[in-house]
């Protein structure tokens, strides 16, 4: 796992993308493959041609002015035998290439941004979900790190089936892309120190979304939150496996009711 960790006191450490666990135990399974990546890590499922999940640390660490690089392109780093999504596979789709982890979150070097705009990182997402109810929690979480913290986020989605700007899809490129039904997204929200999976505890704050992929969807994100229990009986993963079982009892079983701007 990818840790960089700096020795003076005052440098604020980029955590391990994989700190809160593994959740789905992605392997070498087609459908479950493990992706570790400098800037995230992930499970990829290539018969979906999007990822499962992927999972990144977001701290001021990872912040800084590189601009956003728009290089949308195939992942040639995955296994010769899946198929590379293209950006061309969403033309005229109706739906955006919708990042996992954002290209906003990852601006400390041209490097670390253009490596979100990899196609592995993408999933047919509505637009109106993509540029309004995601983009207002991106933002969110961002203002959370401003505000001193540093956040665990992992983002996923499921089921088959969304409805764009365009309709209702299953598929695109010839049904090399699904297209998913529901996104979610977990964050823990920490104040900035070290050994961060110690420092989880009972009231650490964890918001947990489910929304539909639809260009229907409320632009209020805190309108989609549930429980990460309610998200793993959806999905069969353990989200936050790394922590304390004790503590995810209690964790998981709670939806968030803080601010939402």
């Amino acid at each position: 796992m990818f840790v960089s960790c700096s020795q003076d006191e005052d440098v604020i450490p980029k955590g391990d993308n994989l700190a809160m666990g593994n959740p789905s135990e992605a392997g070498t399974d087609f459908a479950n493959y493990f992706i570790q990546k400098e800037q995230y890590a992930m499970s990829y499922n290539s018969y979906r041609g999007t990822p499962n999940w992927v999972s990144w640390h977001l701290s001021s660490a990872w912040l800084g002015s590189a601009p956003r690089q728009d290089d949308f392109r195939g992942d040639n780093t995955l296994p010769d035998s899946f198929y590379r999504v293209l950006p061309s596979d969403y033309t005229g789709s109706g739906f955006d290439r919708g990042h996992n982890a954002p290209s906003a979150d990852r601006t400390l070097t041209i490097t670390d941004n253009s490596a979100t705009f990899l196609m592995s990182n993408m999933i047919p997402q509505a637009p109106n979900n993509n540029q309004q109810t995601w983009a207002n929690l991106e933002n969110y979480c961002r203002k959370l790190v401003s505000q001193g913290n540093e956040l665990y986020i992992i983002m996923g989605q499921y089921g088959k089936g969304g409805t764009g700007s365009a309709g209702f899809k299953e598929t695109l490129a010839g049904g090399k892309v699904t297209v998913p039904n529901r996104i979610w997204k977990v964050i823990v929200v920490l104040p900035v120190g070290t050994n961060d999976v110690s420092r989880v505890t009972s009231g650490t704050r964890v918001i947990a979304i489910d929304t539909p992929n639809s260009n229907n969807v409320s632009s209020s994100w805190g309108t989609y939150r549930t429980t990460v229990d309610a998200i793993e009986a959806k999905t069969g993963y353990d989200i936050l496996s790394n922590v304390p079982t004790a503590i995810q009892n209690v964790l998981e079983a709670v939806e968030d009711n803080g601010p939402t701007s």
